[in-house]
């Protein structure tokens, strides 16, 4: 609890008033998002902007831990991301292992668990070998669950759900009438995990970018135009300050 009095002590005085630690949101989901036009406003590479990334990925992780979020979600590579310059796509991936590789064992430390989402088979040796080095050793924590979305994209799961289904009723293991929410939920990527609470988007932009089409359904969203690298344990807790003002009803009336 002490570095929640730190945090606290930094921020402004009505902060620790403001912030409910009884009505957290149980799943957050970042996409993070301006580590190029960060870079660029400094004229620095964009490689530059996504090693800062890392900081501000930091701080989020150790803040969500400390003060008790269950679940987050991280949109750290879509499908779409392969269209980006090679030399850009090659750096991220060498970034991904160096976090991994740095971070881990610090990270299992702090009882965090780390999972992935999306189709890891299409990344190199090198980069599931980290991946499930660092899933193993987690494996058994009980604390936050972060969750690193890799070559994912929303669409690409609900197409991959559709043809797991499709061969279950091929195969005679399912029953076309039985298809229904929790059928599908259970062969998405993200099958166990709780729908997110609060989506965040940094950097200015208003849109999804293919994330999590089907989970955020009755997510809360929370734009900043900060760009990720300035991202911080402030943002972070005014985003949930903001969702804890909000009345979530789920299509439903009070």
């Amino acid at each position: 609890m002490k570095y929640i009095k730190d945090l606290f002590s930094k921020k402004n005085k009505n902060i620790q008033e403001s912030l409910d630690l009884d009505n957290l949101p149980r799943h957050i989901a970042i996409i993070m998002d301006g580590n190029g036009r960060w870079a660029k406003k400094r004229g620095l590479p964009r490689t530059a902007g996504h090693k800062a990334g890392v900081e501000a990925l930091r701080e989020v992780i150790r803040t969500c831990s400390d003060i008790g979020v269950n679940y987050l979600t991280l949109y750290a590579f879509s499908t779409e991301n392969w269209k980006r310059p090679k030399s850009e796509v090659s750096a991220l991936m060498q970034l991904l292992v160096y976090y991994l590789q740095k971070e881990v064992v610090q990270l299992h430390k702090n009882n965090v668990r780390i999972k992935t989402i999306g189709n890891i088979s299409a990344l190199s040796d090198e980069i599931i070998e980290a991946i499930g080095s660092a899933i193993e050793l987690t494996r058994n924590n009980t604390g936050l669950v972060v969750n690193i979305a890799l070559n994912y994209g929303g669409r690409d799961e609900i197409v991959n759900v559709v043809k797991s289904i499709c061969n279950e009723v091929k195969m005679n293991k399912l029953d076309i009438d039985d298809i229904d929410e929790n059928i599908v939920e259970n062969f998405l990527y993200s099958k166990g995990t709780p729908d997110p609470d609060l989506v965040i988007r940094p950097s200015g932009e208003l849109r999804l970018s293919n994330f999590l089409l089907w989970q955020i359904a009755y997510s809360e969203f929370w734009f900043s135009d900060i760009f990720w690298p300035d991202f911080n344990r402030e943002y972070l807790i005014d985003a949930i300050c903001d969702y804890q003002k909000r009345n979530r009803r789920f299509g439903a009336t009070k």
